[in-house]
C-alpha cells in the first residue's frame, strides 16, 4: 500500500471533529503518556490543549534534550532557479508572474558554492522551480557532482522525480530530498494548483514512498501552514511520518512547518496561525515523536527562532537567500518568498551559542547513506 491508497482511508472532516472534540482531560491523558500516538497528537493540537502551553513546553524540552543534547544543525538553500511550469497561487515563482527568470550556470554555480562556503556551512539544500525540460534531469546531472565537491551533505527541494531518477541523483551524491505536499486537502489543493505537473496530487503525495525506495537518507515532509485548517492538515502531516516510519525505517525523517510568507501576488491564509499555535505545534510533533528532525526556516523572525530554539528544534537555516544568483552578488531577481530573519550566519550562530547551544555545520550521518 502506498500512502495516497492510505490517505483514502482518513477522511478529513472526520478527522477535523475529532481534533476539536478533544477535551482538557484528553490532553492530560496525552502529557502523562511516555510513547504517544495520533490520537494523543489530536489532544495536543486541540484547542483544549492551548491552557497547558507551558506543561507540553517543559515536557518538549527535556525530551528533545535527552535525544539531541544541545546541538543544532546549520543549513543553507541555494537557489539554482526560478524557472517554473505551474500555476501557483501562493508562490513567487508561479509561471503566471511577470518575473526575470533565471538559471545558474556551472560557473555560476561555482561561485555561489564558494561564498557559501566562506560562511561555514557545509549542509547544502538546492532549491529550484518545477520545470522538467529546463530544469530537470539532464541539468541536475550536469550540477550535483560539481556541488556535491564541496559539501558533504547535499539536499534537494525540487519537482517530485521518478524512483529510478532519484536512484541515479543518490548515486551522483544526494543524501536527502524535502517534498512537500502543501496541503493534505484534495480540494484546496486542486484550488491552489491551476496548471501543471504539480496538479497532480496523487504523484506527489507518493513522492516519499519512491525516495525511500530509492534509498534516499532523509526525507522531509510537511504542509504550507495557511493554505488549511492547520490542526487538520498538521495530523496527516503526523500521520504521514508514521506510516513512512513504520514502512520505511531505513531512512530518517525531518518536518517543516512554513507559514506563509508574502510573496508576488496576494492570498490570503484560509488558517491564520498565531506565535503560540506554532510553539504548541512544534511541541506537538516532538512529544508524539522523540527522533523526527525538526526544521525551522529563515521564514520566521529572528525573535521568535531564538525563544523557540530550545523546544524541539533541531535544524535550522541561516543566512538565506530564495533567489538565484543571491549569495555571490545578490542580483535582483525576484525571491520565492520574503525572508523573515534577515541576520548573517555568524550572528544567528552567535544567538544560538548564546543559548547555550552548539552549532553543527555538517551532518554526521552523512557517511551512512553509502
Amino acid at each position: 500500500m502506498s500512502f495516497s491508497e492510505y490517505w483514502k482511508t482518513i477522511e478529513w472532516d472526520d478527522i477535523r471533529l475529532s481534533i476539536y472534540s478533544k477535551t482538557a482531560s484528553d490532553v492530560i491523558r496525552a502529557l502523562e503518556k511516555s510513547k504517544r500516538d495520533l490520537e494523543d497528537f489530536k489532544a495536543l493540537v486541540s484547542p483544549a490543549a492551548e491552557p497547558f502551553l507551558e506543561q507540553m513546553a517543559q515536557q518538549t524540552v527535556a525530551v528533545t534534550r535527552s535525544r539531541f543534547g544541545y546541538t543544532v544543525n546549520f543549513y543553507v538553500p541555494l537557489y539554482l532557479s526560478n524557472l517554473c511550469a505551474n500555476t501557483c497561487t501562493y508562490c513567487g515563482f508561479s509561471m503566471e508572474n511577470r518575473i526575470k527568470r533565471r538559471t545558474l550556470s556551472l560557473m555560476e554555480i561555482e561561485r555561489e558554492c564558494k561564498a557559501i562556503k566562506s560562511m561555514n556551512f557545509d549542509n547544502i539544500l538546492l532549491v529550484t522551480g518545477e520545470h522538467q525540460t529546463k530544469v530537470g534531469m539532464e541539468y541536475f546531472r550536469d550540477v550535483l557532482p560539481a556541488i556535491k565537491y564541496h559539501f558533504s551533505y547535499l539536499s534537494m527541494e525540487v519537482q517530485p522525480l521518478r524512483e529510478n531518477e532519484y536512484a541515479e541523483l543518490r548515486s551522483l551524491g544526494l543524501n536527502g530530498v524535502m517534498v512537500y505536499q502543501e496541503t493534505y486537502n484534495r480540494v484546496t489543493y486542486a484550488d491552489h494548483h491551476l496548471r501543471g505537473n504539480k496538479m497532480e496530487f496523487e504523484f506527489r503525495l507518493d513522492t516519499p514512498d519512491r525516495l525511500a525506495r530509492a534509498g534516499i537518507d532523509k526525507i522531509g515532509i510537511g504542509v504550507l501552514i495557511g493554505l488549511e485548517e492547520w490542526r487538520t492538515d498538521s495530523f496527516f502531516v503526523a500521520s504521514h511520518l508514521d506510516y513512512l516510519e513504520h514502512m520505511y525505517w531505513q531512512s530518517r525523517y525531518s518536518i517543516s512547518f512554513p507559514r506563509l510568507r508574502p510573496c508576488e501576488g496576494v492570498l490570503q491564509p484560509k488558517s491564520v496561525m498565531n506565535d503560540r499555535q506554532l510553539v504548541q505545534l512544534i511541541c506537538a510533533y516532538r512529544l508524539l515523536n522523540p527522533e523526527v528532525e525538526l526544521s525551522l526556516s529563515t521564514r520566521e523572525s529572528p525573535t521568535f527562532r531564538d525563544k523557540v530554539l530550545p523546544l524541539g528544534i533541531t535544524s535550522m537555516s541561516a543566512a538565506s537567500k530564495t533567489k538565484p544568483g543571491g549569495y555571490a552578488n545578490d542580483e535582483s531577481a525576484l525571491e520565492q518568498f520574503s525572508v523573515g530573519d534577515e541576520r548573517s550566519a555568524h550572528d544567528v550562530a552567535l544567538a544560538v551559542k548564546q543559548s547555550g547551544f552548539a552549532v553543527v555545520w555538517k551532518d554526521w550521518h552523512s557517511g551512512y547513506s553509502g
